[in-house]
């Protein structure tokens, strides 16, 4: 089953259309690389793909649902990363994880699990986030991802702000979450990087895909 498919999908944005006829294909369990200029699409895509856009045109059906007319009914299955990493900058980088594992009641094992492969230590961990620099800031948002458990990850520009460890250790997260069976789509400058570990890639030019 494919967890997406898109068909001609159009979005518009304050009147401008950020997707112009967008199709895509993604199987269940694969890694796929979404590419493309700056202003080409790749953060509506994902947008979109979550239930967070309107569709004005197309078809588009995310793990079995028609998201032309249903999009808020795939939001609790799946997991997010945006440029922002949409965390508690009062609460500590445990307690943000430990939000979200109750969320979907996830336990304290999943939670340390989460903040070990992220190499959050106890000192970090138990830091504010408003005291934490951009890259450990990223490190628990992507904790916060993986104790999530979600059946489909979006992620935009998930490396930027790491360093090259925090790199190597999402790269293998991704690639273990994948063969656990989550979908995985990384909207990424950094191309090189991801190819070596995604199946598949889209192309976005000026809202279009052109390839894949």
């Amino acid at each position: 089953m494919n967890v997406v498919d898109f068909s001609d999908v159009v979005v518009t944005y304050d009147g401008y259309p950020a997707l112009a006829g967008a199709s895509a294909r993604i199987e269940t369990g694969h890694i796929v690389l979404v590419r493309g200029e700056n202003g080409a699409g790749k953060s509506t895509l994902l947008r979109t793909i979550a239930g967070l856009m309107p569709i004005e045109r197309g078809t588009a059906n995310v793990l079995g649902v028609d998201v032309v007319h249903r999009r808020d009914a795939v939001r609790s299955r799946i997991g997010m990363l945006s440029h922002r990493n949409g965390l508690f900058l009062d609460l500590t980088a445990r307690d943000n994880v430990e939000f979200w594992a109750r969320c979907v009641g996830a336990t304290a094992g999943d939670v340390a699990d989460a903040l070990d492969r992220m190499r959050l230590t106890q000192e970090l961990s138990s830091t504010l986030v408003t005291k934490l620099s951009a890259g450990q800031r990223r490190r628990v948002a992507l904790a916060s991802l993986v104790v999530r458990r979600a059946e489909l990850w979006l992620l935009d520009e998930p490396h930027s702000g790491l360093d090259e460890q925090s790199r190597t250790d999402l790269d293998a997260v991704l690639v273990e979450a994948s063969r656990a069976g989550a979908t995985i789509v990384v909207a990424s400058h950094d191309t090189d990087r991801v190819a070596t570990i995604a199946q598949s890639t889209i192309t976005l030019v000026a809202g279009r895909t052109v390839g894949s």
